[in-house]
């Protein structure tokens, strides 16, 4: 797979900054993986979060020490955050959630 310059899933504004702050190479590395998502929402290394209350599928993709945290909606993905783990500790996820609305 050839890396592009945007990756083809949804993103929301927020997630969209998170990506332009990357250096480059981390930044080809999240695009490719975003991209994948377009292609399976559900890959074997995802995981599904459980938020009380929440009935939409949030998951969360593992990249190295990068987490993209994305929404299936409609068998597509809308990505929501790239973050650094450690020390990522998904505090800000229902407001994510909220933003994403």
């Amino acid at each position: 797979m050839t890396p592009r310059s945007k990756p083809e899933a949804m993103l929301t504004s927020l997630a969209f900054d998170d990506l332009k702050k990357l250096s480059g190479n981390v930044r080809r590395q999240m695009i490719i993986a975003i991209d994948e998502l377009e292609q399976n929402p559900r890959p074997s290394n995802s995981k599904r979060l459980v938020i009380e209350g929440e009935t939409r599928e949030i998951r969360r993709l593992r990249s190295g020490k990068w987490r993209i945290v994305y929404l299936v909606l409609d068998e597509r993905s809308l990505i929501l955050a790239i973050r650094r783990r450690p020390p990522y500790d998904y505090d800000d996820l229902q407001r994510l959630i909220d933003d994403a609305d």
